[in-house]
């Protein structure tokens, strides 16, 4: 463990003061890595999917996001002679070390809206110090954005922001282009507070930490030039807060769900930023406790190496579960959770007594996402149930981020290492079907999905002549999957449970067609309810998991002969030491967690009661 590891880890994290010194603690190891020209950030050399100076390029701009609240709040730090040096030099045609003409949907457009940050917030700091010469440079290299095309997504607040920062430092702008892209934005709203990542996009983390996160430094440094728009912006971040309330874990564990996880502790910035915007729906307690929280469980987390660098990975350093777009300065991203720091001494956020996460209702029905969220109080395990999308992407491990049955604070989720076998597979909370030659596929899309109280659906076609219709009975520590199978071909099923962390004394229960089995880290285990014919557990490769390097999959199969099958099982997930009564399914009551969950399997159909009384029959036909 580094030096710098260990002193996050001591950093009481109960003042604005501990959080500055957080910040510099994470910052101070980057200095060695600056160019000569100060203009890039070289922090290593595994490649992204764009050229390496751009990535060099990447790691120098997101320092900002830490840098410009510390300096906004009162906070110094004399890196910012460093980065001055560098924007004197970056955006210099003549200099070496330039960061050239952008393309059409370029990286660097992305990394410019840290410098509109930076405008918009410190004008005096990062635009005072430069002469006439090089504030031209400044402005002329940013305002590219307005003459190439972002992603029809997220990246529109790039623009957004650039033009943002141009007008509050008083220097000319596109006003046309910032409006045509808030009004684009617009256009991807759900409904209760949700945004899709562009049009059929996935609702993930892009929604706090992107869309809410940029809209509520607009709607502040906007509101008396804007108000409609900006009353818009926090009406729905605000309605926004109650579900995200439920991707938390009271140890401030935050769900590990979907892409760009490598980001870490942005999952906050959302918080943060709702504290920067005096938002009224959570008290400054809840929210300065749900930022601390979340930033004490990162600083214990494996994710620094041995300089004290980030690394790209999420609980540890691992590339195998990166995207394509993460090169080693992109983790860097994670210091817009320290936007509090551009709050006064005095601000009653640094002020406020940290409060716990708040109480609940054990169950938050989230239709925009896809999602059922579920919090156990009596371990804190928070798991989102996932009825799955009707669209897709060519993003890396769309399938493992965005369609397995369930996603968990406690046990993450795995990717794919490689194609061949359970083992490279790495299926935890997925049904995996083969032709028998140990090449499985998985859902990646959906023809048909609802959520309807504690039960989810789907439809979907792993091949044009294989039909797979799921039902997932929401719960914890248990939930119920159900699947239709009409197949014609022969086919191997594979359905995976929870990962759990490997350790030195693990112990193992086993029962006709259902295995659990017990570590350091908590308790998994799968039971069958129909269909299938033995258990078994799997061992991925290492570092498939997002929170543990090893692990192990309880794991059902059946083989499928050409026709309509049906497979059902109990899947079982808790944390901790194993010390809840029951746990083993060769001595718990099966039938007794059923009857929680409001199931009853019988001999020609499945019967679900909802909530509201209701009953659901599912024909085994």
């Amino acid at each position: 463990m580094s030096r710098h590891a260990q002193t996050l880890q001591r950093n009481p994290l109960r003042t604005k003061q501990d959080l500055q010194a957080a910040l510099q603690e994470l910052t101070a190891p980057l200095r060695p890595h600056y160019s000569e020209g100060k203009a890039r950030l070289r922090l290593g050399v595994a490649g992204a999917g764009f050229d390496a100076s751009i990535a060099e390029m990447e790691g120098f701009s997101r320092v900002l996001w830490g840098l410009v609240p510390l300096l906004a709040g009162g906070g110094e730090d004399d890196l910012w002679e460093v980065v001055l040096e560098g924007i004197r030099h970056g955006t210099d045609p003549a200099h070496p070390e330039y960061w050239g003409e952008v393309a059409d949907y370029d990286q660097r457009l992305v990394e410019m809206a840290a410098f509109g940050f930076a405008l918009a917030l410190i004008p005096e700091r990062i635009w005072g110090p430069l002469n006439e010469r090089e504030r031209t440079h400044l402005q002329e290299w940013l305002g590219q954005i307005n003459r190439h095309p972002c992603y029809d997504c997220n990246w529109l607040f790039f623009n957004v922001l650039v033009n943002l920062g141009l007008h509050k430092a008083g220097l000319p702008y596109d006003k046309g282009q910032l409006e045509a892209s808030l009004d684009r934005i617009d256009t991807f709203y759900l409904g209760d507070g949700w945004y899709s990542d562009g049009p059929g996009g996935h609702s993930d983390y892009y929604v706090p930490f992107a869309i809410h996160f940029y809209g509520l430094l607009y709607a502040v440094l906007m509101k008396e030039e804007d108000p409609k728009r900006a009353a818009v912006i926090r009406e729905r971040a605000g309605r926004f807060a109650a579900d995200f309330l439920y991707w938390f874990a009271p140890d401030g564990a935050s769900l590990p769900y979907g892409r760009s996880l490598t980001y870490r502790f942005s999952h906050a910035a959302f918080w943060g930023a709702m504290a920067y915007a005096e938002m009224e729906e959570l008290s400054y307690g809840v929210l300065k406790g749900l930022v601390l929280r979340h930033f004490r469980w990162w600083f214990r987390q494996p994710m620094l190496d041995a300089q004290g660098l980030l690394t790209v990975g999420y609980a540890y350093p691992n590339l195998v579960m990166a995207e394509n777009y993460n090169s080693p300065g992109s983790p860097y991203w994670a210091l817009k959770a320290f936007l509090p720091l551009a709050l006064p001494d005095d601000h009653p956020f640094w002020l406020a007594e940290e409060m716990p996460l708040p109480a609940g209702p054990a169950m938050s029905v989230q239709k925009p996402p896809h999602l059922v969220v579920c919090r156990r109080e009596e371990t804190g395990h928070v798991a989102a149930f996932n009825s799955g999308h009707r669209s897709t992407n060519e993003h890396t491990h769309t399938s493992a981020k965005y369609e397995k049955f369930a996603y968990s604070t406690a046990f993450g989720f795995s990717v794919p290492r490689a194609e061949w076998g359970l083992s490279q597979g790495a299926f935890d909370s997925m049904l995996a079907l083969s032709e028998g030659d140990q090449l499985f596929r998985v859902r990646r899309r959906n023809e048909e999905t609802w959520i309807d109280g504690h039960l989810l659906y789907a439809r979907w076609m792993p091949w044009r002549d294989v039909e797979v219709q799921t039902w997932i009975v929401a719960g914890l520590p248990w939930h119920v999957r159900i699947h239709r199978v009409n197949t014609t071909r022969e086919l191997d099923a594979a359905e995976g449970g929870f990962a759990l962390g490997l350790s030195p004394q693990m112990d193992r229960f086993e029962k006709a067609a259902g295995v659990t089995v017990r570590s350091a880290q908590g308790s998994a285990g799968i039971q069958s309810l129909l269909g299938y014919e033995r258990a078994e557990l799997v061992y991925p490769n290492a570092n498939t998991n997002l929170l543990h390097p090893r692990t192990v999959i309880p794991t059902l199969r059946a083989r499928l002969s050409p026709g309509v099958h049906w497979l059902a099982s109990a899947v079982f997930g808790e944390p901790g030491q194993g010390t809840v009564p029951g746990l083993e399914i060769a001595e718990l009551d099966l039938d007794e967690a059923l009857a929680r969950l409001g199931v009853k399997v019988g001999d020609t159909s499945v019967q679900v009661e909802k909530p509201d009384g209701r009953i659901i029959v599912i024909q085994l036909s």
